[in-house]
């Protein structure tokens, strides 16, 4: 799966033409972008910039662990590519997802009835692309999650996504 991923990212790298030099971690400076993610969840994402190296990033879709599923991360960018185009970050979540589920792999219940609200935390590892002078941030992220609420359970998330920056 990781092979997969890395695959991935290095194929969008060079679709986009990006020129690996002199530009920043967020699109052109702009602090707030919206988008579409694919995977688990399938539906909208935010990401509201608190610094240079510093988001949180919204969710809000369709998910194995309850649909709808809401969910945020604080996440720390990571220079690791000596390049700000192309990123690693991490972080912390949380998510509510309310009744049974709707993943785009699967479909179940996260250890509870589908009346129930399920609440959990998440552990994100990604990889972003941001094409210099456009006005688009890239993703690929895979995520650890475990439920706490009602019940004690494990799942793991894997999305793509593509967020706007107005």
């Amino acid at each position: 799966m990781f092979r997969k991923v890395i695959y991935l990212s290095t194929i969008i790298v060079l679709i986009t033409g990006i020129e690996l030099t002199n530009a920043q971690f967020q699109p052109e400076g702009k602090k707030f972008g919206f988008g579409i993610i694919l995977g688990d969840p399938t539906g909208g994402t935010a990401k509201l910039w608190l610094n240079r190296e510093n988001a949180l990033a919204f969710h809000l879709g369709a998910s194995y662990f309850g649909s709808p599923r809401i969910g945020v991360d604080y996440l720390w960018h990571f220079d690791v590519f000596e390049t700000d185009i192309v990123n690693l970050y991490a972080g912390p979540g949380g998510v509510i997802g309310i009744g049974e589920g709707n993943g785009f792999w699967y479909r179940g219940r996260f250890f509870r009835s589908s009346s129930e609200v399920g609440i959990g935390a998440r552990g994100i590892f990604g990889l972003n692309v941001v094409p210099k002078r456009t006005p688009l941030e890239i993703f690929v992220e895979l995520g650890v999650l475990i439920g706490f609420v009602p019940n004690f359970g494990s799942s793991a998330d894997a999305a793509i996504g593509i967020r706007f920056y107005p």
